[in-house]
């Protein structure tokens, strides 16, 4: 099942060189982040490894709280070997991830587990709040606000961000002040990375993405785009609000579809035609570019972080380009 999810093996066990085996930006980011401190990117090995295999292990649960049935233009792998044996993967991703950084030689090892053990409090945290957001209503008081959106954000995506660029530099041997900083600019790179999905998860190709067009829309996500979109008061939001809203009735107000142990996008009341008139309407609204432009704002705040402490100029700069193509990514 592992190698299932990691693009190597078929469901059968036979070798699919065809399939993704994935982005990769937080093993980069770990050997990039030991580079940055001046170290060769090997030593970052140990941080890469275990920040994979927590990233993996988050997909495999995110995708069955969700009910999304296809990753990386794939069966998710809870439609392919059942819910509970999905359960059981992403459970031993997660043990051989601590295991891999607490076998950590050259006396890092307790460092680098409080590292690990702090990104993946956030990232249980984030996914928590990401959930419980799905019930909360469109508009009014109880409403998702673009700060609660931010807080997470940082904690779903931008803290194993963080935990990669900075894991890598404290193997790497760099000192507290570096490794601060470099987990503050993975963390709002993080940030940047989500409203990007987010644009992709309405607008994307499904054949590039690998993920079901509209399925945010459909499951009620409080997206930041749709909360962008909202806010601008214009016609174009307001018949948004009024569709956003008649779904919203349809799915019965759950209030934590995820404890329902996986959530049905047919539930929402949000079909075809209705998910992508949202999308139009989110568009029109500013919401599209209202996330970009947040991204971007994101970006540059990681990037005076990346500034803000002694780097290796070769290693910075390959930060620096991978935060655009963060931003320019199109799956």
């Amino acid at each position: 099942m592992a190698a299932y999810a990691f693009g190597w093996q078929d469901v059968r066990g036979t070798p699919a060189p065809g399939a993704s085996p994935g982005k990769g930006v937080r093993r980069t980011l770990a050997v990039l982040g030991a580079e940055a401190a001046g170290a060769p990117g090997g030593a970052a090995v140990p941080g890469a490894v275990a920040v994979e295999l927590v990233h993996a292990f988050s997909l495999l649960h995110d995708d069955l709280m969700d009910g999304d049935e296809t990753r990386r233009r794939r069966p998710a792998l809870w439609k392919a070997y059942g819910a509970g044996p999905a359960v059981l993967a992403g459970d031993a991703l997660f043990a051989l991830a601590v295991r891999t950084v607490a076998l950590t030689a050259d006396g890092v090892a307790p460092a680098a587990m409080r590292r690990l053990s702090v990104a993946l409090a956030d990232l249980v945290r984030g996914q928590a709040r990401d959930l419980a957001s799905e019930g909360r209503p469109w508009l009014g008081p109880d409403a998702v606000s673009p700060r609660e959106y931010g807080v997470t954000a940082e904690l779903k995506t931008g803290s194993l961000l963080g935990c990669a660029v900075a894991s890598g530099a404290l193997l790497g041997g760099a000192g507290e002040e570096t490794v601060h900083a470099l987990d503050l600019m993975g963390r709002h790179a993080g940030v940047a990375f989500q409203l990007v999905d987010d644009v992709l998860g309405i607008w994307g190709d499904p054949g590039v993405t690998g993920k079901p067009v509209h399925g945010d829309l459909r499951r009620g996500k409080k997206s930041y785009p749709l909360l962008a979109a909202l806010a601008d008061g214009g016609r174009a939001a307001r018949e948004l609000s009024a569709l956003l809203a008649e779904s919203e009735e349809g799915a019965g107000g759950a209030s934590f579809p995820g404890a329902r142990g996986g959530h049905d996008p047919a539930e929402g009341g949000m079909d075809d035609a209705r998910a992508a008139l949202a999308a139009a309407l989110a568009e029109a609204a500013g919401g599209r570019a209202a996330a970009l432009a947040e991204a971007g704002r994101r970006l540059a705040t990681a990037r005076a972080c990346l500034r803000a402490v002694p780097l290796d100029p070769g290693a910075a700069d390959a930060i620096d380009d991978l935060l655009t193509r963060l931003r320019e990514r199109t799956s």
